[in-house]
């Protein structure tokens, strides 16, 4: 038996809401007057954790609001949910585990580690301590990651880059142990992530379309990929985002100043914004372009699980050796055992038929 076949698969995964049971929530998204609690979204994750099993889908990244209020500094009642869920997290890994799923966390926007501003990153190591100590509660291994961003330019990125470095030397353990690090597309390129890992050895996940939209060193992008993924730990496997560039115009309604009524206007799309779905040919081009190296994928799309299952579905069709990669065989009419299900919920409408609106991401 060769080196290849003892390889596991690579993953694809998505993040938080899905789209193919509307009916599943990600979270306890009640306000905190309704007493809202880890417990509830615990419950919540065990029917996702099934769906995933039910279409073999091994890559999941579960929302940040799990534990609903849990750092609000203004609500102590809510600050101890993850202790108190101790029993539950135990059996929601277990679950995990059985269905031998790879988690994750992407904390919001408002976690922040080299603003100038004290206290918002003492605010923000408090939430990364939150989920760490989620994720350990589960007792899930070390490819359970949280990825962040820098954070802010502020005007000057350079002395941004130091300040992240210097907060990351004072992290909890817990935290140093899960944390990864992400570019981005508007302030810090691939080489700023690349800088920080020199110093620091923080584990770093290439995020394809940042890439292409904030590289202004022009990095090329195999050997960049490259020392993203040699960046992990021996015995992880490395992860990336991926997603498409979002193309179709964009409706922005707007009050006419003149006559006080909402006008709609067609406007250009954002290159920033994720697509509906991944383009099938460009992720085939991508992917054979990093032949020999070994990642799981990360899907950013705004049709979250259909997105997924879609690519799945297109993969044996026009990339056989592609989608051999991710443990799929295909059968003679070009699709994945098992796979006809998922095609029916991929693609609930006919060719050409419209779709419903993208869903918002979280």
């Amino acid at each position: 038996m060769d080196s290849q076949t003892l390889t596991p698969p690579l993953r694809l995964g998505f993040a938080a809401k899905v789209l193919g049971e509307p009916n599943l929530k990600s979270s306890d998204a009640r306000r905190w007057q309704s007493n809202p609690h880890l417990k509830v979204s615990i419950q919540y994750l065990h029917a996702i954790f099934d769906y995933l099993g039910k279409h073999r889908i091994d890559m999941y990244r579960m929302s940040s609001d799990l534990a609903p209020y849990v750092t609000h500094p203004d609500m102590p009642q809510f600050h101890h949910q993850v202790a108190e869920s101790y029993d539950e997290l135990v059996a929601l890994g277990d679950h995990a585990k059985a269905l031998n799923l790879r988690l994750s966390f992407h904390p919001t926007q408002f976690v922040i580690l080299n603003s100038p501003d004290r206290a918002l990153v003492d605010k923000s190591i408090w939430d990364l301590e939150s989920q760490a100590e989620i994720l350990d509660a589960m007792g899930l291994g070390p490819d359970a990651v949280m990825i962040i961003h820098v954070g802010g330019a502020y005007g000057d990125r350079p002395a941004g880059c130091a300040r992240f470095v210097e907060t990351y030397k004072r992290l909890p353990e817990a935290v140093r142990r899960r944390l990864v690090l992400e570019n981005d597309d508007l302030r810090y390129s691939a080489a700023d992530v690349l800088s920080i890992h020199a110093e620091i050895g923080v584990p770093l996940v290439f995020d394809v379309l940042h890439y292409w939209c904030n590289n202004p060193e022009q990095l090329p992008l195999r050997e960049t990929m490259a020392q993203f993924v040699h960046s992990w730990p021996a015995g992880v496997r490395p992860k990336m985002h991926y997603s498409s560039p979002r193309t179709e115009s964009r409706e922005i309604t707007r009050k006419d100043r003149k006559t006080g009524k909402n006008v709609t206007t067609l406007q250009p799309p954002i290159w920033t914004g994720h697509a509906g779905f991944i383009n099938p040919f460009e992720f085939i081009t991508f992917m054979r372009l990093m032949e020999g190296l070994e990642f799981d994928v990360m899907l950013e799309s705004k049709e979250k699980d259909l997105a997924l299952l879609r690519l799945r579905r297109d993969l044996p069709r026009y990339a056989p050796d592609v989608s051999a990669r991710f443990g799929e065989t295909p059968t003679p009419d070009g699709i994945a055992p098992a796979e006809e299900d998922a095609t029916a919920l991929a693609t609930p409408l006919a060719e050409g038929d419209a779709l419903s609106g993208p869903a918002a991401e979280e």
